[in-house]
């Protein structure tokens, strides 16, 4: 924005735009450092690994999540292709005690320092308080030993936690009450929040500080409430802007707690995945 004189501010106030004008300039731009997370391109990877990184890059994306699977091939790649593996989406279980020693040795000769639960099948996950308070002290065992490592643990959220336990708590309240702050982040997504029928502002100041992580991702006008994901259409997911997210909103609220990295996902593209990602970064350039 130019430099204002007194003039334009005196017209301003007399319009009663500079209220408006303050409240614009509080609202945080793009990071300086966006990143995608390798799900959105799980089937040009899967053929075309390099050229797909290489367009990434090309988009003017800087960093990547990777997927435990691939990354150790995938790693090398993007960094020769001046992408970082800042973070690394596991399988879907906790890991036990000889599988958590080589994932510290994988994470550490891939460059990835985070390493993320991303998600629990219907069928590994209970209905009560108690199953969220047991897994937080698992997490906390697993979070304890990445942390000796220089590591660090995520717990990566959808829609299911934001159901209620018995005592009317969101199952993700119990689980974040449950473990460490110094042992289990947080990675927010805020497309399942919005999907859920809250509001991802919220969620990102009441876990503030606990946030290094954050999943930039649309979701379709007009739908929902919906905690199962399953239920939710390919259709809801929608390039960032072209949905019912609020995102320089998020992306303040994101400033001010702390989140240390920002990644584009979009699950599922009504075309190339790639177009879809050019559409979200040139939407946050706009911001």
């Amino acid at each position: 924005m130019r430099d204002m004189t007194r003039r334009d501010v005196m017209k301003l106030a007399a319009l009663g735009g500079v209220g408006t004008l303050m409240a614009g300039q509080a609202r945080a731009a793009a990071p300086a450092r966006l990143g995608v997370q390798l799900y959105t391109v799980r089937d040009l990877m899967g053929k075309e690994p390099e050229a797909t990184l290489k367009a990434i890059a090309d988009i003017g994306y800087k960093e990547v999540e990777v997927l435990r699977g691939s990354a150790g091939k995938v790693a090398p790649m993007a960094k020769a292709l001046g992408l970082n593996p800042i973070s690394m989406h596991i399988g879907v279980t906790v890991p036990d005690a000889a599988d958590t020693a080589v994932l510290i040795k994988d994470a550490q000769a891939n460059g990835t320092k985070y390493i993320v639960l991303p998600y629990l099948m219907p069928n590994q996950r209970g209905g009560g308080a108690t199953f969220y308070q047991d897994l937080g002290a698992k997490l906390n065992t697993l979070g304890g030993e990445l942390k000796k490592a220089g590591l660090v643990l995520c717990y990566h959220n959808h829609g299911f936690e934001f159901e209620p336990v018995a005592d009317g708590r969101r199952a993700l309240d119990v689980l974040m009450s449950a473990s460490d702050p110094d042992l289990v982040k947080l990675e927010l997504d805020v497309f399942w929040v919005s999907v859920t029928g809250n509001d991802p502002v919220a969620l990102i100041k009441q876990y503030s500080n606990r946030l290094p992580l954050l999943h930039l991702k649309d979701k379709a006008k007009g739908f929902g409430p919906q905690t199962q994901e399953m239920k939710v259409p390919p259709t809801t997911f929608t390039p960032l802007g072209q949905g019912a997210v609020d995102f320089p909103a998020v992306l303040a609220a994101g400033k001010a707690a702390g989140v240390e990295h920002y990644f584009v996902e979009q699950d599922h593209a009504q075309g190339s995945p790639l177009d879809a990602l050019k559409a979200s970064y040139g939407y946050l350039q706009t911001l």
